[in-house]
């Protein structure tokens, strides 16, 4: 039996045009669903592909006004009895952000597959429709349900949580962290390195339309706590700072950091390193400071934001949260 599978376009490289096989530059987001569609119909899948455009911008541009309707149509879709699973293409700069925040509010019952492009489709090298292909095959996989929501770049297979992308140039750009990809793939086979952990699970916190404010602030030599009250400002609910190493900076930020916190300022320690595993510290209990663990700053923060707008705000209901990622 055919697998049916919907596409939910976003824009990003994977839609791209450069005007030239040869150019640098290219606009993100050029190519419409049906076009893209009919462009995969000649690689002779086998699934039943039907999309759906709900943006088609650079990746850079997304934030919570296209998560909400995305977020809306895969739950539409994954209600949809004859739907086997969810493609969602985007850009490469924040799929990482998106993957996580709907792994994050998704149920995991059917696979939900994010993929895109390092290089336009009029480019040569094109890695657009490989990267597709693959992501028809693991969304066509039923065992690739119960693993959450899953990127796949490059042939091999992440879990959102573990996703990041690491090079700007180059068809190999993203690796996972702390785990490595979850499998390897390519248009013809499917190779998993271990079994779904989450089968059947629910979301593990409601949606919200609306998230608060967290500010990611990165720490560098000669950082002073005046600097950091400055960038934080009176807005937020939050702060993840992007520390050195296992999550440092200089004393007088330190102090800062406690001031906000007294004044209800959530604070997370995580790590500028590509990969910054970042543990509780003795002092962590006396400051009210949360550690990030494994999640790089930018998932630190979406963490955040979505325990906040879920009320979760009892410091150890918060760690806990981080540790389980």
């Amino acid at each position: 039996m055919t697998t049916r599978l919907t596409v939910l376009a976003t824009g990003g490289t994977i839609a791209g045009i450069a005007g030239s096989a040869i150019a640098k530059d290219y606009r993100a987001g050029e190519i419409g669903i049906d076009a893209y569609l009919e462009d995969v119909g000649d690689l002779g899948l086998e699934a039943e592909l039907s999309g759906r455009q709900i943006a088609n911008i650079d990746s850079a541009d997304i934030g919570p006004q296209v998560w909400a309707p995305l977020h809306a149509a895969i739950l539409e879709a994954l209600a949809d009895e004859s739907c086997q699973g969810v493609i969602v293409t985007h850009g490469t700069d924040t799929l990482e952000e998106t993957a996580f925040l709907l792994d994050l509010t998704l149920p995991a019952t059917k696979p939900v597959v994010l993929v895109g492009a390092m290089r336009p489709a009029d480019a040569v090298g094109y890695d657009g429709l490989r990267n597709f292909a693959n992501a028809v095959r693991v969304a066509s996989d039923p065992q690739a349900a119960g693993r959450g929501v899953l990127v796949v770049m490059g042939d091999r297979v992440f879990a959102a949580r573990d996703v990041r992308k690491v090079r700007t140039r180059g068809a190999e750009a993203f690796r996972g962290f702390p785990r490595e990809s979850l499998g390897l793939v390519s248009p013809a086979a499917l190779e998993w390195f271990g079994a779904p952990w989450r089968e059947g699970a629910a979301a593990r916190f409601a949606w919200a339309n609306e998230l608060p404010e967290v500010a990611v602030i990165h720490a560098h030599a000669g950082l002073t706590g005046a600097a950091v009250e400055r960038m934080v400002g009176t807005g937020a609910r939050g702060v993840v700072m992007a520390g050195v190493g296992e999550g440092n900076f200089p004393e007088d930020v330190r102090a800062a950091l406690r001031r906000m916190r007294q004044r209800g300022v959530f604070v997370v320690r995580a790590s500028r390193a590509e990969e910054g595993l970042v543990d509780r510290e003795p002092d962590d209990d006396s400051n009210g400071f949360v550690a990030a663990r494994a999640l790089n700053p930018q998932k630190a923060r979406l963490l955040l934001q979505v325990l906040i707008a879920n009320e979760v705000t009892d410091l150890a209901a918060i760690q806990r949260a981080f540790d389980g990622n």
